[in-house]
């Protein structure tokens, strides 16, 4: 801790993610003082979700593979001395003169754990059609075996929390704009290292805290490709339903589809099946014998085909079929899903015309890969650059650090990984926090931090692997008809974009938002902007491109009271 209230911390941590986690207690054990703001209540990030405490779970490491590690991982965190800020959603960090930084949070008593799927993200809003919607848990549904003492909750409910879909539905279903459940408590722990704090309409509260270092650890949310009947209750985000089932103990449904691309698609049917649910079909866009390019990435991470042959395992135990090259290309339903078509798909993710296949359900778990949070970063100037499958990533160097001096990222923030990768980098940047802040270089060149750097080099050449291989193809768009909601907050039609386009003369997502306020709604275009974006270039020589990094000057929605009676610099009169 600060020696005085008026005195700044030397790193603040923004995630508590595994990322977040290793890189404070190294940090801390390195002999700088140390803050950590999450928007979760309980620290792990989405990874590691926790069962609500009044669940009264009995076995939470059920749910959870490597559930020894992390909780070696916690250990080291609570035992480091490094401030835990529960339920801060940090909306913004700003310079407040030569080395020293401010992080803007809103706390308050209403509102949830955040809806971002990764490694522990600190403003917790990004992506998923239902992550940790209000699904099943006031619906009547069957008791299956798990992890609880009560075992858990299955089916019933609204899996989208009978909105839209909008970006931002805490886990209790609430609005964006509420801070973390139980919050309070924490604040006024530590409110002699923050700001005042102000309060909002609704009881949220404004604090900030200052830094001499800040290490972004914001973890990553789902990417979604929409399709004709995804805005229908019951199609929920891949990452949402295991977050559901992992937080709230619930299945979003009895008989759930699992569909899109990536290798979290396995990880998640399998914890579903063995949970209970049937699952009858999984749908992988990609091929997995595209792995096959990258045999040094492969031969240098054994333990992820270990991984891979682990979930397959368990695929082949609860007879789930297994079809690649083949995606959702609609949901059918009137108050809910009720049934999907999969298609076979070209190599370029086209449709094969006759090839669908009607499938009942009662829910589709959905997620097309992962986007790093970069929002806070950009802000602030930080340069990123382009994954193999189209998303932005901070670019760091090889200490973690950003290309503004001072601020350094671990994690998904960097680019999707895992959770080992993210431990290996949170630890990699604590070490360079410390060395840089102490003065201590010699802290950078010993035998420790060259093992760390070889572990992520290698790591990381897996994770561009992967993400090549589950790169969305460009005729993902024949998917969609005319009628088909782009854009869910606006209820934007593809049809209206591609008028934008055609018509109108819009050759990029920002000119198609002004013609058709696509992206201008609840989620400021973080579940929809893929899609602009892919939608506006299409029809240009450029052909279809991704959409560029995030900057937006609020990283999460705050209420106009909380702005207007923002908190005072300490010592301010």
């Amino acid at each position: 801790m600060p020696g005085s209230p008026s005195e700044p911390y030397d790193l603040a941590v923004i995630g508590a993610g595994p990322a977040g986690l290793a890189g404070a207690a190294t940090a801390a054990r390195l002999g700088l003082t140390v803050a950590v703001l999450d928007a979760a209540a309980q620290a792990g990030g989405q990874y590691f979700r926790h069962p609500a405490p009044g669940l009264g779970a009995a076995r939470p490491e059920a749910l959870h593979h490597d559930w020894a590690a992390f909780t070696e991982l916690r250990r080291r965190f609570e035992a480091s001395g490094a401030a835990h800020l529960a339920g801060h959603h940090v909306w913004a960090v700003t310079r407040r003169d030569e080395g020293l930084w401010s992080v803007h949070a809103l706390v308050g008593e209403d509102g949830g754990e955040g809806a971002g799927h990764g490694g522990g993200t600190a403003f917790g809003r990004g992506g998923g059609l239902a992550d940790g919607g209000r699904s099943g848990a006031d619906a009547d549904g069957a008791t299956v075996p798990g992890a609880g003492g009560g075992g858990m909750r299955c089916g019933g409910g609204r899996p989208d929390g009978g909105a839209r879909g909008h970006d931002g539905a805490g886990a209790s279903g609430g609005p964006v704009t509420r801070g973390g459940r139980g919050a309070g408590a924490r604040a006024d722990a530590v409110s002699g290292r923050e700001g005042p704090a102000s309060a909002g309409a609704g009881g949220e509260r404004t604090v900030r805290l200052h830094a001499r270092a800040v290490l972004f650890a914001t973890g990553a949310s789902e990417r979604h490709l929409p399709f004709p009947g995804w805005t229908l209750p019951g199609v929920v985000g891949a990452g949402g339903a295991q977050a559901m089932l992992k937080s709230g103990l619930v299945l979003p449904g009895r008989r759930i589809v699992v569909a899109g691309s990536g290798p979290l698609l396995l990880a998640v049917a399998s914890t579903l099946a063995a949970a209970g649910a049937r699952v009858p079909a999984v749908a992988e866009a990609a091929g997995y014998v595209g792995y096959a390019r990258s045999p040094r990435a492969l031969a240098a991470n054994p333990h992820k085909l270990l991984e891979a042959a682990v979930h397959g395992t368990a695929l082949l135990r609860h007879r789930v079929p297994l079809h690649t090259r083949s995606a959702v290309t609609e949901a059918h339903g009137t108050d809910r899903v009720e049934a999907v078509t999969v298609s076979r798909l070209d190599r370029d993710w086209r449709p094969v015309p006759g090839t669908g296949r009607r499938i009942a359900c009662d829910a589709l778990a959905v997620g097309h890969g992962l986007a790093p949070q970069t929002e806070l970063a950009t802000g602030l100037g930080c340069a990123t650059r382009r994954v193999p499958d189209g998303t932005h990533a901070l670019a760091l160097d090889g200490l973690q650090e950003t290309s503004v001096p001072g601020l350094w990222a671990a994690g998904e923030a960097g680019g999707t990984g895992g959770w080992e990768l993210a431990r290996v980098e949170g630890e990699l940047a604590g070490i360079a926090v410390a060395a840089r802040l102490r003065a201590l270089p010699a802290l950078t060149r010993g035998g420790r931090v060259r093992d760390l750097a070889r572990r992520r080099d290698r790591t990381r050449a897996f994770a561009d692997a992967m993400a090549t291989v589950h790169a969305p193809g460009p005729g993902w768009t024949a998917w969609l008809d005319d009628d088909t909601d782009v854009c869910r907050c606006e209820e934007v039609t593809a049809g209206s974009v591609r008028e934008a386009v055609t018509g109108l003369g819009a050759r990029d997502a920002r000119t198609v938002k002004l013609l058709t306020r696509a992206g201008m709604g609840w989620c400021q275009g973080r579940m929809c902007g893929a899609a602009v974006a892919c939608l506006a270039a299409s029809g240009t020589a450029r052909g279809t491109v991704p959409p560029s990094a995030e900057r937006r000057p609020l990283a999460v929605p705050v209420p106009l009271g909380s702005l207007a009676a923002g908190p005072e610099e300490p010592g301010d009169a």
